[in-house]
């Protein structure tokens, strides 16, 4: 058994479902649009810049839905999946997890954005295995705005990965092969401890370190 671990936002889909839920929040009328689009928009920047800080993202990003009733936000996100994400979810991304699964490979998404909103995306691509961002959440099963453990980003992505695959059995370097497909700089963490990175609809900065050092480069959605 191989071992095949997949970013989700810019790689499996084409855009970045974290920002496009806030986009979806303020279709909603659940936040103030011109101070939420600001605000979704710097912090998108700096995601790309390599500066983002994930805590005060995810206290922002959560504000806009954790204060409403559970049944609100089950709602909300149903209507996301359907709405926004479905269409994005492509042939050639179900068909690259489909030959990863038919190997018999140990398939898992890792990503820097919170499981409320990745998991149903998971579960549409058909994979069992997700490493978000987990957020805290009290007694009752409220978001807190908080991150519960260690967030699924840049350096952190590793130690959940570690961490999953032990409780499991296995080791990184139990595998004879692995595989991580990402688009994006702030994954140079993992994407150098693998067997084989492959820069997937690279970013610019990601596609020029592709290049010098003989990586693979995939583009889904050409």
């Amino acid at each position: 058994m191989n071992l095949a671990l997949f970013d989700l936002d810019g790689t499996l889909i084409p855009g970045d479902s974290d920002h496009a839920f806030g986009d979806f929040m303020i279709a909603l009328g659940w936040v103030d649009a011109e101070s939420h689009r600001r605000h979704n928009d710097e912090f998108y920047r700096e995601y790309l810049a390599g500066c983002l800080d994930i805590d005060a993202y995810v206290e922002f990003s959560t504000s806009a839905w954790r204060h409403r009733p559970l049944a609100e936000q089950r709602a909300a996100s149903a209507r996301f999946m359907t709405e926004v994400m479905t269409p994005q979810l492509s042939a050639p991304a179900r068909a690259l997890l489909a030959r990863h699964r038919d190997a018999g490979d140990l398939v898992a998404i890792v990503t820097a954005t919170n499981d409320f909103i990745t998991r149903p995306i998971a579960e549409a691509l058909g994979v069992a295995h997700l490493l978000a961002v987990d957020l805290e959440r009290d007694a009752s099963g409220a978001a807190t705005g908080r991150i519960h453990g260690v967030p699924s980003f840049r350096e952190g992505k590793i130690t959940r990965v570690h961490d999953w695959l032990r409780s499991l059995g296995h080791t990184l370097a139990g595998f004879e092969h692995s595989v991580f497909y990402s688009d994006s700089t702030n994954d140079l963490p993992l994407l150098e401890i693998v067997h084989e990175p492959v820069a997937t609809n690279p970013s610019t900065a990601l596609e020029a370190i592709a290049l010098e050092r003989g990586w693979r480069i995939l583009r889904l959605f050409e």
